[in-house]
């Protein structure tokens, strides 16, 4: 079958063409996985942060994608919800051991033994690919292939970002950048808590019209300050600077949760301005998203259908994932990608 596989660390700043086509076998499920034919993928910034080195580092060469929407092939699954022909997703937790302390208390994303899609084992940027039943759920068929995608990886972490966010309806949120993720967040916060306010906060002039188009109360560069404080602000930058700003945004108990596997950088200028009494005093947290559990992706699907909505989708052919990782890599970004294979 025909894949995409990154192959080694590459610096983005230098190379164009990081991902390389190959072929390789047809996977074959064990017992309790699913065979699936993959139709789409979503593409994720995560993608970028394993080319450029920044997770765990990823078994070499590896298929990347987390976003996988596609029809089940062959089942040597037990459990009879699963039959060939039913339409799937896979996300970003592959596998979880359901025995430890965390799994027990539906944390699997916090599990030791967590097994990421297209990190620790193959995605979805390929023609087939097997995973645990455990792990794969159903689609609506309100949603077609390319609109489920996003809601597998931008959709379920943004369900997770607004849970730890502590909101009630009438809380302020700010949104530090305003890509994949951020334009379900928004999508997703206007039906929750519709007496919220939402503030974004976006260094391109595209992404701040963009989401004042779906709602947001004010839109400003990230260096911006808010014309309220805010409860809660989601930062799903892959940098060190919003940060800075966004502790500063916060009212006194309020709360930054940092959606981003890895931050880019240690950019030493902003830790040095980290100021205790300007953006930690008076009660205030930052808080980090660790991976998605499986519960954050059903109940967000669940959410998405019910509401509906529909994630504003840029969709790619097979052959262009490469053009399409260094859109993102360069800031060009209007909702969520998807590759159509």
């Amino acid at each position: 079958m025909k894949a995409w596989v990154i192959e080694k660390i590459s610096d983005l700043s230098k190379e164009s063409k990081p991902l390389k086509m190959v072929d390789i076998p047809k996977p074959q499920p064990k017992a309790g996985e699913l065979l699936i034919k993959v139709n789409v993928c979503g593409i994720c910034h995560t993608e970028i942060d394993e080319i450029e080195g920044r997770t765990a580092p990823p078994h070499f060469p590896v298929v990347p994608g987390h976003q996988v929407v596609g029809k089940i092939e062959e089942s040597k699954a037990n459990d009879s919800d699963f039959k060939p022909g039913d339409r799937v997703g896979v996300a970003w937790i592959y596998y979880a051991c359901g025995n430890c302390e965390y799994c027990n208390s539906g944390r699997e994303n916090l599990c030791a033994d967590f097994l990421a899609t297209g990190r620790d084992v193959n995605g979805g940027y390929a023609e087939y690919m097997v995973v645990p039943a455990k792990f794969a759920y159903k689609i609506p068929e309100i949603f077609t292939d390319e609109e489920a995608a996003p809601l597998l990886c931008a959709g379920a972490i943004g369900q997770r970002s607004v849970s730890l966010c502590n909101m009630s309806n009438g809380s302020r949120l700010g949104l530090t950048g305003f890509g994949a993720s951020a334009h379900l967040v928004i999508k997703l916060v206007k039906y929750k808590y519709p007496q919220s306010d939402i503030y974004v906060f976006a260094r391109n002039s595209k992404e701040r019209e963009f989401a004042k188009e779906l709602g947001a109360k004010w839109a400003g560069e990230t260096t911006e300050t808010p014309p309220e404080l805010l409860d809660c602000i989601i930062d799903t930058t892959p940098v060190w600077k919003p940060v800075i700003h966004a502790m500063e945004a916060l009212k006194p108990g309020g709360r930054l949760v940092i959606n981003a596997i890895r931050k880019e950088s240690v950019d030493q200028d902003y830790l040095v301005k980290l100021d205790y009494s300007r953006h930690l005093w008076m009660e205030k947290e930052i808080k980090s998203v660790a991976n998605v559990a499986s519960g954050d992706v059903k109940e967000f699907i669940r959410l998405a259908a019910e509401m509906p909505f529909k994630p504003d989708v840029i969709t790619y052919p097979f052959e262009q994932a490469n053009k399409a990782l260094m859109e993102i890599k360069q800031s060009k970004i209007k909702g969520a990608k998807v590759l159509v294979i």
